[in-house]
């Protein structure tokens, strides 16, 4: 990646950080939320000092191109920030390890063309051209965008061992992730569509 295209990337995830609205957010997201957001646009949180840096692999919006590995700050919030920048349904998802009810979810039956980020740091999570119709009332994928944006670890919730996926940018719940999906990988990334934002692809 250029120093001019790293750059960019460091301005616009800033300029998401504080005041989280991006282009479509709004739609993505709701217009009430997105009305809370702009109310709070002054006092906008910010990413913590002693938040790590970690190393990301990003991605470009326009037409999903790789732009090489990316370092910057672990977002890490309050939880009065997080409620602020997060719907309800996606801070119980998000941030208190919850599933939204199947077949409920925005992005089940979406198709079309793009990538798809974090809601609560912007981090490329998944290409559109890996996802697939998987009957579980929920958007599943065969691989996520790059494994270093994605940290899985072992979860025992519920009386089962399952394998929870996180967003390493800002450790937010995302879904789990199984052994039972599609060629090439064999594995179904089961996802919540709250946890997700969608970014069409130009063209």
């Amino acid at each position: 990646m250029s120093r001019s295209d790293q750059q960019a990337l460091i301005a616009r995830r800033r300029h998401f950080l504080r005041a989280a609205v991006l282009g479509g957010a709004a739609v993505v997201l709701g217009g009430s939320w997105a009305r809370k957001l702009l109310a709070h646009a002054d006092a906008a949180p910010t990413v913590s000092a002693a938040a790590p840096d970690v190393l990301l692999e990003c991605f470009a919006d326009d037409d999903g191109h790789h732009l090489g590995p990316c370092r910057v700050r672990k977002l890490v919030l309050s939880e009065t920030q997080w409620r602020q920048r997060l719907s309800d349904d996606a801070f119980y998802v998000m941030r208190r390890e919850g599933t939204e009810r199947a077949f409920s979810g925005q992005y089940r039956n979406q198709h079309a063309k793009g990538l798809y980020r974090c809601p609560g740091c912007d981090t490329a999570l998944f290409d559109a051209s890996t996802k697939f119709d998987s009957g579980t009332g929920w958007p599943s994928f065969w691989q996520p965008i790059a494994k270093a944006n994605v940290i899985e670890h072992s979860d025992s919730t519920l009386g089962m061992e399952r394998i929870a996926v996180s967003c390493a940018g800002c450790d937010s719940h995302l879904g789990h992730v199984f052994d039972d999906g599609p060629k090439p990988t064999g594995l179904r990334y089961c996802m919540n569509s709250v946890a997700l934002r969608f970014i069409p692809r130009a063209g």
